[in-house]
Formats: C-alpha cells, sequence, structure tokens
C-alpha cells in the first residue's frame, strides 16, 4: 500500500490495517494510536518518534525497523517479529511483547516499565540502561543480553536464560529469579537487595561487589562463583552450593548458611558474625581471619579447613569437630569500637595440633554455677529438668558441690560440647522461674508425691540471708525469702553475663518484685555495684566489656538506676587504677 493512502484512510477514520504492507516505509512523528496492524510487514520501515498506543501489532514484522524513540504504551507486540530493530530510548510501557523476537534489538534507555516480555527471545539485546521496573520476564530468553545500569525492580524473571549476560550495575530490588539461569553472567556491583534467587544457576557468575541483603538464594548452585566484597546481610543460602566460591571480604551478618555447601571455597576475611550455621559444611575452606563473632555452628563440618586468625568471639559450638582443621591461632575477643578482633590465643605462641579442640571440649563439657548463699535443690532440680525439655539431645548431671571462698561451686556435667556462657544465663533465668512457681505450687507438688513438710523448717528458706545490709523496710517472711533470692540471682546473674545483657536480665527481676510491692532501691544503690567490682577485679575480660559498654551503650539504659549503678562500679574502677 502506498504511504499517502495508507495515511488518507487512518485520518478519514479507518483503523483495521490487518496484513498491510508498509516496507520500508518512512512514517516517522506520525500518530497512529489505536490503530490495527495484525500480520502487518513493517520490515525495515521508519517509525521514529511516531505514536502507537494501543495499536494492535500482533504478529506483525517489524525486522529492522527504526523505532527510536516510538511510543508504544498499552499496544499488543505479542509474537511481533522485532529481531533486530533500534527501541531506543522507546515507550513500551505496559506493552504486551509476550513472545516476541527482539534478538540483537536495540533497547538502550527504553521504558518498559510494567511490560508483559513473558517467553520474549531478548537475546545479545542491548537494554543499558533500560526501566524494566515490575516488567514480566517469565521464561525469556536473554544470553548474552546486555542489562547494564538497567533497573529490574520488583521485575518477574523466574525461569528466564541469564546466561553470559551482563547485569553490571543492574537495580533488582525485590526481583523473582526462581529457577533462572545466570550461568557466567557478569552480577558486578548489582542490587539484588530483597531478591528471590531460589533455585536459580549461579555457576561461575561474577558477583564482586554486589548488595544481595536479605535476598533469597536457597538452594541456588554458586559453583565457583565470585562473590568478593559483597554484602550479604541477612541473606539465606540454606542448602545452596557454593562450591570453590570466592567470598573474599564478604559481609555475611546473620546468614542463614543451614545446609549450605562451602566446600574448597576461599572466605578469607569473611565477615559471618551472627549467623546460622546447621549442616554446613565448610570442608576445606580458607577461613583466615574470619569473624565468627555471635555466629552459630551446629553440625558443621569444618574438616581440612584453614582457621589460623579467626576471631572466635562468643561463638556458640553443637557437635562441632575441631580437632581437624589448620589453625595457628585464634582472638577470643572483639573491640567494637577499633573493628579489629583481640585476645590471641594462645599469647606468644601457637596452637598445637587438636589442642583447640581440646580445649572445646574441656570447657564446654560443663558448667560452672557460683552461688552466694546454699541454693534451692527443689528449685534447681526442676530447673534442670526444664533445660532438658528444651533441648531434648541435653543430658545434665550434677558433678560436684563444693564450698569456695565467698560462696559454693556447682559443676554440672554435660553429655555433649555446649556454649557454657549461655547455657549459663538460661539457667540463671530457668532457675529463678522454677523458684517463683515453687513457692506458689509447693504444697500442691509435695501432696503428689506424698511428703509431709516439716513445719518447723522451710526448705525454700536460705539458713542465712545473701544481702549484706538489711532491706530497706520491714517485711513479711515471704518477701523477704524473695527478696533474698532475687539478690542471689542478681549476683549470678552479674557473675555469668555481659553488661549488655545483664541490664536486661537484672531490670526483669526488679519488675518482678516492685509488683510485689517490694522496694529495689538498696539493690539499685549498693548490691549491683558491689557484685560487679567484685567481678570485675577477678575478670579482666569483664573490665573491657565495662569499658566498652560505658562507651556504646544508649543513653536511657545508661541512665537508668541499673546503668548508673554500673557506671558508678566503673568510675571505682577508674579511681583505684589510678
Amino acid at each position: 500500500m502506498e504511504i499517502q493512502e495508507f495515511l488518507t484512510r487512518y485520518k478519514q477514520g479507518e483503523r483495521d490495517f490487518a496484513g498491510v504492507d508498509l516496507s520500508r516505509a518512512i512514517l516517522t512523528g506520525i500518530n497512529l494510536q489505536d490503530i490495527n496492524l495484525t500480520g502487518a510487514n513493517l520490515t525495515g520501515a521508519n517509525l521514529s518518534w511516531s505514536f502507537f498506543n494501543r495499536a494492535q501489532l500482533a504478529n506483525a514484522c517489524l525486522r529492522q525497523a527504526d523505532l527510536r524513540h516510538v511510543t508504544f504504551t498499552s499496544a499488543n507486540l505479542s509474537q511481533a517479529i522485532l529481531s533486530g530493530v533500534n527501541l531506543t530510548k522507546a515507550d513500551l510501557h505496559f506493552a504486551n511483547l509476550s513472545n516476541s523476537d527482539l534478538n540483537w534489538a536495540v533497547l538502550e534507555q527504553a521504558d518498559l516499565t510494567s511490560a508483559n516480555l513473558q517467553g520474549a527471545k531478548l537475546d545479545q539485546s542491548n537494554l543499558e540502561q533500560a526501566k524494566l521496573i515490575q516488567a514480566q520476564l517469565m521464561q525469556a530468553e536473554l544470553m548474552e543480553a546486555n542489562l547494564r545500569r538497567s533497573q529490574l525492580i520488583n521485575a518477574n524473571l523466574n525461569g528466564a536464560n541469564l546466561r553470559e549476560a551482563n547485569l553490571e550495575l543492574a537495580d533488582l530490588r525485590d526481583a523473582t529469579l526462581i529457577g533462572s539461569n545466570l550461568t557466567e553472567a557478569n552480577l558486578n556491583g548489582v542490587c539484588l537487595r530483597g531478591a528471590d534467587l531460589s533455585e536459580a544457576d549461579l555457576h561461575r557468575v561474577i558477583m564482586t561487589g554486589a548488595d544481595l541483603s536479605d535476598a533469597c538464594l536457597s538452594s541456588a548452585d554458586l559453583s565457583r562463583a565470585n562473590l568478593a566484597g559483597s554484602y550479604l546481610l541477612k541473606t539465606s543460602f540454606r542448602k545452596a552450593y557454593l562450591l570453590r566460591a570466592i567470598l573474599e571480604n564478604v559481609l555475611m551478618l546473620r546468614a542463614d548458611l543451614s545446609e549450605a555447601n562451602f566446600r574448597g571455597s576461599n572466605l578469607k576475611r569473611a565477615d559471618i558474625s551472627g549467623a546460622y550455621l546447621c549442616d554446613t559444611t565448610l570442608s576445606e575452606t580458607d577461613l583466615t581471619e574470619a569473624l565468627f563473632l555471635e555466629s552459630s555452628l551446629i553440625r558443621v563440618k569444618l574438616d581440612r579447613s584453614q582457621m589460623t586468625g579467626c576471631c572466635i568471639y562468643n561463638w556458640q559450638l553443637e557437635d562441632v569437630d575441631l580437632s581437624q582443621i589448620d589453625c595457628d591461632y585464634v582472638y577470643t575477643g572483639f573491640n567494637y569500637a577499633t573493628k579489629s578482633p583481640t585476645d590471641r590465643y594462645p599469647s606468644g605462641r601457637n596452637l598445637k595440633p587438636g589442642e583447640l579442640a581440646q580445649q572445646y571440649r574441656e570447657e564446654n563439657s560443663y558448667i560452672k554455677i557460683n552461688f552466694k548463699e546454699a541454693p534451692s535443690w527443689e528449685a534447681l532440680i526442676f530447673s534442670l529438668a526444664k533445660l532438658e525439655q528444651d533441648f531434648p539431645n541435653l543430658k545434665l548431671t550434677i558433678k560436684s558441690f563444693e564450698s569456695v571462698a565467698g560462696g559454693y561451686l556447682l559443676k554440672i556435667s554435660c553429655n555433649r560440647p555446649v556454649n557454657s556462657k549461655n547455657l549459663r544465663s538460661r539457667w540463671a533465668d530457668t532457675y529463678l522461674n522454677m523458684f517463683q512457681k515453687l513457692q506458689v505450687k509447693r504444697q500442691k507438688i509435695l501432696t503428689l508425691l506424698n511428703i509431709i513438710e516439716d513445719k518447723t523448717q522451710h526448705i525454700l528458706t536460705p539458713k542465712k540471708s545473701i544481702v549484706t545490709t538489711p532491706p530497706p523496710e520491714p517485711m513479711n517472711e515471704e518477701n523477704l525469702n524473695l527478696y533474698r533470692e532475687v539478690v542471689q540471682q542478681i549476683e549470678i546473674i552479674i557473675m555469668s553475663q555481659t553488661p549488655e545483657k545483664l541490664v536486661e536480665s537484672i531490670q526483669r527481676l526488679l519488675n518482678f518484685i516492685n509488683v510485689k510491692g517490694i522496694a529495689t532501691e538498696e539493690i539499685t544503690n549498693k548490691i549491683i555495684g558491689q557484685a560487679i567490682l567484685r567481678r570485675a577485679k577477678q575478670d579482666q575480660p569483664f573490665q573491657k566489656q565495662l569499658i566498652q559498654w560505658e562507651k556504646s551503650a544508649a543513653p536511657a539504659i545508661r541512665l537508668s538506676p541499673i546503668g548508673s549503678a554500673i557506671r558508678s562500679a566503673i568510675a571505682i574502677l577508674w579511681q583505684e587504677s589510678q
């Protein structure tokens, strides 16, 4: 059809031009909205700067057409042939391009927001800086496509083929790429925050400096991938494969690494603090100078891994074999102010083979509990039973109970290595809870056990108060016993917990007795400070923790009654050291 005839008929109101042949036609800057060009031949046509809003172009052939700056808003281009077209800066808002052929097409800076590209062929296409926000790209073919700096926020790329694609510096926040193929793709500096890459194939992908915080890579394959320097905060790698991957200097804080396989990977200087590793494989990995602050390792395989210079401050191990690791020394402390490990172990020498494993077994096969006065054995036994109930595979046995300077020492053996510090803290809370319940339910329990209580001697009442000064006001016997027990528990907490945790634990106890109408001024004004000083004088690491707490605690905590008591103790320590 001649171009002039075509334009005249369109101006007269005709819209149906299905199957028309307009190949090589020059139709620049023309408004052809709502036109029907289904199956039309527009091969090599120049349609730049034209308007095709809501146009019907299904099955049309636009091969090698010039479509720069064309507006295709809400147009239907499904199954259209667009191979080799130039769509630079084209507007394809809400366009339907499903199953279309866009191989070798130029879509640089094109706007495809909310476009439907399901099943589209985009191999070797140029989509640099294109907007694909909320675009539908399920099962799309994007092999070797250029998506550099493109915006794919909340886009759906499930099952898409992005093999060897260039996604450098692209924004894929909250995008879904479930089961997608990204083998050998370039994802340097990409933002995948909150994205879902479950079961994706990322074999040999290059992802240095990428942001995958809060992303899900469950069951994904990242074997031989390069993620050096990436941000992996709270990322899920559950059941993922990272065989021989490069993960140097990654930030993997609070990540879920359960059942992931890192065999042979490079994790030098990786920060794995607060991460959860359960049934994780770290065999033959290089963990030199890695940080495991507050990390949980349960049944983790570490055989033939290199762990020299690791910081293991307050890590939690359960059923972990350290006997086959290669390690000269570790750090057991961390300075949060300078963000550097402290307290090299062993000092002045290197570890002997198997020494770290031996120490771990010895230190974590039992827990030590200090008492100012003799404990309530009823509450003690019930609290141990409760812990065994909370941890089904844990068996606790009283190993010894002896009088020591300033009180009593109870040793409880465990059937497997545990984190003694955390378990001791958990026990302190459980013991107090059991003591309080026994005060209420004791007579009923004794009746069920067919035990007649001797009223002349109350088992739960300590023979002597552990309080060095009398309570601030007269109390009845029940409140006095409760006051004494709370003070005892506060001393146990102070002797076993870090400053950050003990503030919270003590506050719960004070709230409890305040509800009972018992004053707490004596506790906050004197008892807490005295206990803090006692521990600090015999526990050098605790002194460092106090100094760190003084610098980092929130103002509201520092100025609270408990915080003030701690600060007063710190001031006394400082004066005595001068």
